[in-house]
């Protein structure tokens, strides 16, 4: 370094540049790039900073006065059968065995099946007189808080298209999330953790696209954390420092500190730039709360005995903690990859639930006594259903045309029962619902008109639900 050197001071950005080879001034210019900061400031636009549009995760005015400020969603990857766990079908065991031909319409996965009844029995439950198979006795006793939807109906019988399509409103992995959506349009609560968290324990089929931003600022973008392990300091690495104490580090930051000042005593204050470089200051900040948030320890034994053990079940504590924190959407998938595909035995529904029961009437119940399920709105449901016909001897294929999902609380009417199948559960018939009118009502539900919650990208206004969607008023509290 030249004498001359030595004697002034450096910006941040040329501190950056000369420690480590530069690469700190790579990581940083990466960043910015991803960002869409770069172009924008190379121009001496600041209107096209991200940034300087508002996009932060700070909490934003909805478009009317909400019922729900945050959703739990319990997705049940892989398809569960309407007609095994909330859509009786009598007819089934009237006409167990024949062909479904003698119904006069092919429904593509049928041809040359037989029709099966469900192997699980059924009872009325709650005030409301709705039945649940043995499957979900548990959540059966909650019945009275749920609306359950048999009339849902999606584009497509396959994994990836439906999965991307009740995710984020599309069958192409091009178009951001719910969560990502609603985060965008609402902000969080709580500016120390994510404002959209997915709990997956490895990755469904399509994998990380169900959480993206897509075009969004990436912000908006959902964190996955893979719940096979839950201790919070693994989900977490690397936070101890194993070579500096906290005295040393905190020197370091003072250090930095005092670099920024004088950057910013030197030149005129940039308040995209600050913002952006706050952002990633938030970002520390969101790993020391988070781990407060994942450490179910901190529950009584008798709360963590209410949820039982098992991935779902500390998946379901997670997201009462996370939601009670302020976190706009939590969403669990119950298992790696496709666990509800029962194509070969749809008896293997039993254990899935078993594993699955419990611990939601336990979110149910522990809501509803914090006084938080009113405002919390609740979704239980699968990319599709299955067959009303057999596979094999015992399994059901993927079926798109009419299954059943559930909301409670957040504004829903509960002890319902809305919209019905045909006798056999081929085709939704009665108040159909199509996912881009359930996206269009979770929307509404949180405050949000789907139809004004856009985001310009590539010449268009885009939205959740497309140029589709209404809201489903009739399950409205």
């Amino acid at each position: 370094m030249n004498p001359v050197e030595q004697n002034r001071n450096f910006s941040r950005r040329e501190m950056l540049c000369r420690l480590g080879g530069g690469f700190g001034a790579v990581a940083l210019g990466s960043m910015f790039s991803q960002a869409g900061l770069l172009s924008a400031l190379a121009d001496g636009n600041t209107a096209a900073v991200p940034l300087a549009s508002g996009f932060t995760l700070n909490p934003k005015n909805p478009h009317f006065a909400p019922k729900a400020k945050r959703i739990i969603f319990l997705f049940m990857n892989g398809g569960p059968s309407h007609v095994d766990t909330f859509d009786p079908k009598p007819a089934l065991v009237k006409h167990a065995g024949e062909s479904p031909d003698f119904l006069g319409e092919k429904t593509g996965r049928t041809k040359g099946r037989k029709l099966m009844p469900s192997p699980f029995t059924w009872k009325k439950y709650g005030a409301c007189g709705a039945e649940v198979t043995e499957l979900y006795p548990e959540v059966a006793g909650c019945i009275d808080d749920l609306c359950i939807i048999r009339s849902m109906y999606t584009d497509n019988p396959n994994h990836e298209p439906a999965l991307l399509m009740m995710n984020s409103g599309n069958m192409q992995p091009i178009r951001p999330s719910m969560g990502s959506w609603i985060t965008y349009g609402l902000g969080t609560e709580n500016q120390n953790l994510p404002g959209f968290v997915a709990l997956c324990p490895g990755k469904p089929v399509v994998g990380p696209q169900l959480w993206s931003n897509s075009f969004l600022p990436g912000i908006y973008q959902g964190t996955h954390i893979n719940n096979k392990e839950i201790n919070p300091r693994k989900i977490i690495h690397d936070l101890d420092n194993r070579y500096l104490s906290q005295t040393a580090q905190r020197s370091q930051l003072d250090l930095l500190q005092k670099m920024n000042r004088i950057h910013l005593e030197q030149r005129e204050r940039d308040e995209q730039l600050e913002a952006r470089i706050s952002s990633l200051e938030l970002a520390f900040r969101m790993q020391f709360e988070a781990q407060d948030a994942f450490d179910i320890t901190k529950e009584s034994e008798a709360t963590r005995k209410m949820y039982g053990e098992g991935e779902f079940a500390n998946a379901c504590l997670i997201a009462r903690r996370l939601s009670e924190r302020g976190v706009r959407m939590t969403q669990i998938y119950y298992g790696d990859g496709q666990p509800w595909d029962d194509h070969s035995d749809i008896n293997n529904h039993r254990n899935h639930a078993k594993k699955s029961d419990k611990p939601i009437a336990a979110l149910l119940k522990d809501l509803k006594a914090r006084g938080l399920l009113q405002d919390t709105l609740v979704v239980w449901g699968g990319e599709f259903g299955r067959t009303p016909t057999s596979e094999g001897s015992k399994g059901r294929d993927h079926h798109s045309l009419g299954f059943s999902m559930w909301l409670a609380g957040g504004g829903v009417k509960g002890g319902m029962v809305y919209g019905a199948t045909d006798e056999f559960g081929f085709k939704a018939i009665e108040n159909r619902v199509h996912v881009h009118d359930l996206h269009a009502t979770i929307l509404h539900l949180m405050g949000l008109n789907h139809e004004k919650l856009t985001f310009r990208y590539s010449g268009r206004d885009f939205r959740l639900t497309d140029v589709s969607g209404k809201v489903v008023k009739a399950i409205l509290a």
